[in-house]
């Protein structure tokens, strides 16, 4: 089967960013099928052009079997919401029209967010006359509205129509959090499928140690406290130079601040003006080098704003943590935290506590035989419930099905 999925931030895993897709698509190719991926040449997560200047559509073949072809796409991902909308806008356009050029494909994959790409799926798989499977990663626009990103009521009434417009025409939806289903039911899915979040533990070795890592950063003799992931509005991240600061009396303790974002330059100013020697900022890796960057790590920390919806997130970054076997101080409630108790992986706290957070901290640091338990525990969950490879094998069942029955 060729399956064409439409994914403007895809990233590969020799690039920073999330890399669920690259990983299934590995399996995907594993059982006999092709995937083709249209992406940006712009990373989603910096807002720069990964292959410096621009082409119309740039091919990659990355390994036998998965091919990229990263589209054109306006460059000012950062700048603004408008030029960010305009972003999402050029690349519907040009995916659309190499979408159309890719030959037999027997399947088409969107994802979301940004919603706008749905569209491009949805149009590519009609008029190739193929199953149509809609992935929500996110619950955009609820999310961009709880958070004040998107406020134009014409822009928010055309966003929920798209998107119940999509729920309704997609042959399946698929949701990466059970704290989606009923969202995405409750506004016109007709089928849904759960393909939850998950890690490769054989990525992972809870043996190692990154001492180099810690050497090049000046980590040596500290209780390192890793957040690896998007700098941006959502991530709350404030609350860490928070707790960062009511632990100045425990030098030894110091958080590691790995990725890129919108919101990175005002962090680290806020840091230096606040004379925070506990916090490093180290520039984004990609995802095959962050086995070594997790090792560095005595335990890591999730987070996300104190926000209702965010209740209903099954954050990636938790489930590499518990696969490389360090401890998760988590700052988001919901059905991730059910996650992190049920596995007792970590120690959840209430979102936006920096005092809690700081407190977490000091435990873990104090304890180290405690901490090494806890993520031994989530070890263990990842490898019985949320194994990346049989969670794509479910995938495989997934489409290979929607092909079956399509008529």
């Amino acid at each position: 089967m060729h399956i064409l999925l439409i994914h403007q931030a895809f990233a590969s895993l020799d690039e920073a960013g999330g890399t669920r897709h690259h990983e299934l698509a590995r399996y995907l190719v594993e059982r006999g099928h092709r995937v083709t991926i249209i992406a940006s040449p712009i990373s989603y997560l910096t807002g720069k052009a990964r292959l410096g200047a621009q082409r119309w559509v740039e091919r990659q073949e990355v390994e036998p079997g998965i091919v990229i072809l990263r589209s054109y796409t306006y460059p000012a991902l950062h700048k603004s919401f408008v030029h960010r909308v305009f972003s999402f806008f050029s690349f519907m356009l040009s995916s659309l029209l190499v979408g159309m050029n890719v030959r037999a494909v027997d399947l088409v994959w969107g994802t979301s967010p940004p919603i706008f790409q749905g569209v491009t799926a949805w149009l590519v798989a009609r008029l190739k006359r193929v199953p149509f499977l809609f992935e929500v990663r996110d619950l955009w626009p609820a999310f961009a509205i709880a958070v004040g990103v998107l406020r134009s009521p014409l822009l928010i009434r055309a966003s929920l129509w798209l998107e119940r417009f999509l729920y309704r025409q997609a042959d399946r939806v698929m949701v990466n959090s059970p704290g989606y289903i009923n969202h995405v039911l409750q506004r016109g899915a007709r089928w849904v499928e759960l393909i939850p979040n998950g890690a490769d533990p054989d990525m992972f070795s809870p043996c190692a140690d990154g001492a180099a890592f810690r050497a090049r950063h000046c980590l040596q003799d500290r209780f390192v406290i890793l957040y690896a992931g998007a700098h941006g509005l959502s991530n709350d991240l404030p609350v860490i130079l928070q707790a960062a600061d009511q632990l100045r009396d425990t030098p030894t303790i110091t958080f590691a601040l790995v990725g890129d974002g919108k919101e990175k330059a005002r962090l680290q100013a806020q840091a230096a003006a606040m004379h925070l020697d506990n916090v490093r900022f180290i520039p984004p890796v990609p995802k095959d080098q962050m086995p070594e960057v997790i090792a560095a790590a005595d335990a890591c920390v999730a987070i996300l704003k104190p926000l209702e919806l965010y209740k209903t997130t099954y954050p990636n970054k938790v489930f590499d943590y518990m696969a490389a076997g360090r401890p998760v101080i988590l700052a988001i409630d919901g059905v991730i935290r059910q996650v992190i108790e049920q596995a007792q992986a970590g120690i959840a706290v209430p979102p936006g506590d920096a005092a809690a957070l700081a407190a977490a901290a000091r435990q873990l640091a104090a304890d180290p035989q405690h901490a090494r338990a806890l993520g031994q525990a989530g070890r263990l969950a990842v490898e019985t419930h949320f194994s990346r490879r049989t969670l794509a094998h479910k995938l495989a069942l997934l489409l290979e099905e929607m092909r079956d029955s399509h008529g």
